[in-house]
């Protein structure tokens, strides 16, 4: 009888082995089943048995770093586990981790893991707010953060434990101190068994439309899951992957953890108080790592330096977050010789879709559907079309997905209705079986009876020198219903003036189809979401509102303010 470690091992080293045999790997891979299964005890402790090979590295801006073997964090998540039972932590019990990318994240990550509790991974940026409701609809019974966040806990009401990771000082009032977890037992004892389907991990998602919903994911879906990224991502032993995230969102567990460990690569982590492309690309190439994830933002402020003077050694990059624009992906081709590949996924699942190593890659194209994944593309009668809604069916259920939203058994009914987890996005799939994204389902809009794509116009838009983000909403006018409206940030040394309003005008005259065209842009910033993302709903209600008062924006320019364009066709 196979162990369930033996099982995943087996998964895990199929989708290795046909790591550039997209065909067979999505054809022939099977999810391991097994009603019992703990990442950390059954797979992650024997792997990292004797395993002096590095598998988290942190390299900080001023130069000192942290080195740490497999066979170190099987060890110290085990004493971090013995020291947060002895502070009441039990089994289903949840805790708020709060931490930036420092080695006691990933220990406390382990422990959990062995403990059997639930973790509510949460950014450093979180205000009084937003724990406030994080620590009632989590039910949250501890809390691991740093220090310098401690004040943020000071008047939230509620019982639970308080430790703070303090470096080599002492813990604020209230609060105990992290590393007194390094002087426990180096051994390990489980309470009982883990069942597949108990709860891991909370994660409350980022609200771009109303407020966050809390997703849940088991022992089953998130570590076993991430065999899906892990394929994305082309993953081998050995590796030096660096996914450039922050901690608290479900991407950092997706990249900075649960794949790359899948794979036995080495964690890597460059910590910076400010951004600096040369400074990362610096690090990159001195110390040898081998893939690489980033989002859109970093390979934007990527090529603007000179590619070709960093040695890097990489062999696979990846853009994640939302698709990347052709020139991005020409501009590092062209200097490293190797071409990013896109994927989707969301914080209910694993990746889902990608460009997988070695397949040809569709310019605009998120790629296909990876193993473990049956997608369908329905509209809104159930009914499969060459575009339509994202959707996974249910009766071929990927291990990747969620159980569910946490206390909300009508909206995990109303996405999994009629045998289909629905994702809210939209897609085309061209007669190869390549997707590309649309949007999502609420942002998509008609213009004169045309379907308009936003992120299409959008990327169309971020090609021009002067824009550095964009956001398309409809705008109501009384001719054609609505007509497409960008709001612009605009890049370093632009103006927000007529001049430069001309300029992004022609621009889209020369790039985008008539029926396609945007007919009004304002120079603004835009509203996003704690983790970054584009709040386009308040976009559209302030276009509505607009409508009724018949008022423009402080910087905004229209089509016809230009009798100059009339000129080109």
């Amino acid at each position: 009888m196979t162990t369930p470690g033996a099982e995943f091992l087996k998964a895990r080293d199929f989708l290795i082995e046909h790591r550039e045999d997209y065909d067979t790997a999505y054809r022939d891979f099977r999810w391991p089943e097994f009603e019992t299964f703990n990442w950390a005890l059954d797979y992650f402790d024997p792997m990292a048995r004797g395993n002096d090979a590095t598998a988290l590295w942190i390299v900080e801006e001023g130069g000192a770093e942290t080195k740490l073997s497999f066979a170190q964090m099987a060890e110290r998540s085990n004493r971090v586990a013995n020291h947060l039972r002895v502070q009441g932590v039990r089994r289903g019990d949840s805790i708020l981790l709060m931490l930036g990318n420092v080695a006691p994240l990933w220990e406390t990550m382990l422990a959990a893991i062995k403990l059997g509790a639930v973790l509510i991974p949460s950014t450093t940026l979180l205000n009084t707010e937003d724990l406030a409701d994080r620590i009632e609809r989590g039910r949250v019974a501890h809390v691991i953060a740093g220090a310098e966040d401690a004040g943020k806990f000071a008047d939230l009401p509620g019982d639970y434990t308080k430790i703070a990771v303090v470096g080599g000082g002492a813990a604020p009032e209230g609060w105990s101190r992290f590393e007194d977890a390094y002087d426990a037992p180096a051994n390990f004892e489980p309470d009982g068994i883990t069942r597949a389907d108990d709860p891991l991990l909370l994660y409350f998602t980022s609200g771009t439309t109303a407020k966050a919903k809390l997703v849940e994911h088991s022992h089953r879906s998130y570590p076993v899951g991430h065999l899906s990224t892990l394929y994305w991502l082309g993953l081998k032993p050995g590796d030096i992957h660096l996914n450039i995230s922050s901690p608290g969102w479900a991407k950092h567990a997706w990249s900075n953890f649960f794949a790359p460990w899948n794979a036995g690569a080495t964690v890597f982590i460059h910590i910076y108080k400010r951004f600096s492309a040369p400074d990362m690309l610096s690090v990159i190439a001195r110390c040898g790592v081998t893939t690489l994830c980033a989002p859109p933002t970093v390979w934007r402020l990527f090529i603007q330096e000179d590619l070709k003077r960093y040695p890097v050694k990489l062999r696979d990059l990846i853009g994640a977050g939302e698709p990347l624009n052709p020139e991005v992906i020409d501009t590092v081709r062209a200097a490293w010789g190797i071409t990013i590949r896109d994927g989707y996924g969301q914080t209910e699942t694993t990746a889902q879709i990608a460009n997988s190593p070695g397949q040809p890659v569709k310019s605009g194209s998120m790629g296909r559907p990876l193993p473990g994944y049956v997608v369908k593309l329905l509209d809104g009668d159930g009914t499969e079309r060459p575009e339509g809604q994202i959707c996974l069916m249910l009766d071929q259920r990927p291990m990747g997905l969620m159980t569910g939203y946490r206390d909300d058994a009508s909206k995990t009914a109303d996405i999994m209705e009629g045998g289909y987890y629905r994702t809210g996005d939209v897609a085309m799939r061209d007669g190869d079986g390549y997707l590309t994204y649309v949007g999502r389902a609420d942002d998509v809009f008609k213009a004169s009876d045309y379907r308009i794509s936003p992120f299409e116009l959008e990327s169309a838009l971020i090609e021009h020198e002067a824009v550095a983000e964009a956001a398309v909403v409809p705008s109501p006018d009384a001719l054609r219903l609505a007509v497409p409206k960008a709001y612009l940030v605009l890049a370093g040394g632009w103006l927000p003036d007529r001049a430069t309003a001309l300029s992004i005008f022609r621009h889209i005259r020369r790039h985008l189809a008539p029926y396609k065209r945007i007919r009004r842009i304002e120079f603004a910033e835009l509203p996003k979401t704690i983790s970054g993302k584009i709040r386009r709903v308040e976009l559209r209600r302030a276009e509505e509102n607009r409508a009724v008062s018949t008022t423009r924006g402080t910087d905004e320019f229209w089509e016809e303010d230009f009798p100059e364009l009339k000129d080109q066709a």
